[in-house]
């Protein structure tokens, strides 16, 4: 595969997704990128926003195996991962079979993820790092490409729970969906009252998605800009050289290096869907938002001032020198 091919079925996925998805052309670039870059993401929103239209229409222009969790409080971790059940053979004998839960897809939707408890939240975890479960002491491998895409209400709203820390740095980007404008709530209101559906068609396959996402990680990236998404993420620690003011007052945690990796993993994409063979400084700033809002913690004080870690990573980026 070369830049051209890579750009056309980029911007085909994207034409087609728009199709279903009406505004929210941000979002829908960001978790483009991180569907080629094989990441996961997770999208926050009020209930409505079209989040769980979103993930659906990514399946359908991919033709992936699809499978979706409907996350509730008394959820259980093997509902998701799977569990052994026991069943009689044709010799009258009994034995253990495993029965694969609905993660073992390509692409999974978690949906209102954080409205489960945190163990149940966490049955994801191993999937999404290491694309295997472990079931009653045996490892299973989830086939190539998997990524979970989970969508959340905001953690104020009745019946929520916040995800652990280790999860939420298992996501590649956390992307807010915002209440679309006039405009766009009044087609959106038009295309799903009238008695036609739009469905997004197929556009490309696991296979070709899987070179999509090694050209990207061929993309070079100069040292200059390595070393910035290192300082980025070293100053979104308190006690980090560049750290601004804000930091020091309102951050209790800063980023972990899975930050620089969606960082630089990330602006290899936008760099390839910007028509460019290698990435600029531009495209890591482009990308911090999504990449660090969910991995920088807020102290006590910073929660009760009502900071916004957006706002941080403002602050970030202006102390740090290219």
């Amino acid at each position: 595969m070369n830049p051209e091919q890579f750009n056309e079925i980029a911007k085909r996925i994207e034409t087609e997704v728009a199709r279903v998805i009406i505004g929210q052309s941000e979002v829908l670039r960001l978790t483009m990128i991180a569907v080629i870059a094989n990441g996961h993401v997770l999208l926050e929103g009020m209930p409505g926003l079209g989040k769980t239209s979103l993930v659906r229409a990514f399946s359908q222009t991919l033709d992936l195996r699809f499978s979706r969790i409907q996350f509730t409080p008394d959820l259980m971790p093997a509902d998701i991962v799977g569990t052994d059940i026991l069943e009689e053979q044709e010799s009258g004998k009994r034995a253990f079979r495993f029965q694969a839960g609905p993660v073992f897809a390509n692409l999974l939707l978690a949906d209102e993820i954080n409205r489960a408890t945190p163990k149940t939240q966490s049955a994801l975890l191993e999937a999404m790092q290491e694309r295997t479960v472990t079931v009653l002491g045996r490892t299973y491998r989830v086939e190539a490409p998997f990524f979970v895409l989970a969508t959340q209400n905001p953690i104020e709203m009745e019946g929520t729970y916040p995800l652990p820390e280790a999860q939420l740095d298992r996501f590649m980007f956390k992307l807010n969906v915002g209440f679309p404008g006039l405009d766009e709530l009044t087609t959106i209101i038009e295309n799903t009252t009238a008695d036609k559906t739009t469905k997004a068609s197929k556009v490309t396959d696991a296979r070709t998605l899987l070179e999509m996402g090694m050209l990207a990680r061929q993309v070079p990236a100069p040292s200059q800009v390595t070393r910035f998404a290192a300082a980025v993420i070293g100053a979104t620690h308190p006690d980090g050289a560049d750290a601004p003011d804000l930091v020091k007052r309102f951050v209790r945690f800063g980023s972990s290096p899975r930050g620089a990796q969606a960082l630089l993993l990330g602006a290899r994409v936008l760099a390839l869907l910007n028509g460019r063979f290698n990435v600029a400084l531009d495209d890591v700033k482009a990308l911090a938002p999504a990449a660090l809002r969910h991995r920088i913690m807020l102290n006590y004080e910073g929660q009760g001032e009502g900071i916004r870690t957006d706002d941080v990573v403002t602050a970030v980026l202006g102390s740090v020198k290219a």
